[in-house]
């Protein structure tokens, strides 16, 4: 079975559109880095298995780690945590 695109299709969308409505009339704005994070999930039998695949665009690994950092804090005040 092929991967389907239109989960990480989707949450793009989203995004840009959240970042439209945010920043669009702003012109001192422009995207920087870019990260994608994904999890894939395989089922063999009753077992699952995941596996996390991530991308970016960022020269630098501690800057990376940074704003995958931030992002983890981002969720953590989702949940009242941060």
């Amino acid at each position: 079975m092929a991967l389907d695109q239109a989960t990480i299709g989707q949450v793009v969308t989203g995004q840009m559109e959240a970042l439209e409505r945010d920043y669009g009339d702003d012109e001192g704005v422009e995207i920087g880095a870019v990260i994608t994070i994904v999890e894939v999930l395989k089922q063999d039998g009753e077992r699952v298995s995941s596996n996390v695949r991530m991308r970016h665009n960022v020269g630098d690994p501690y800057r990376a780690l940074g704003i995958v950092r931030a992002a983890e804090q981002t969720v953590l005040e989702g949940f009242g945590e941060g």
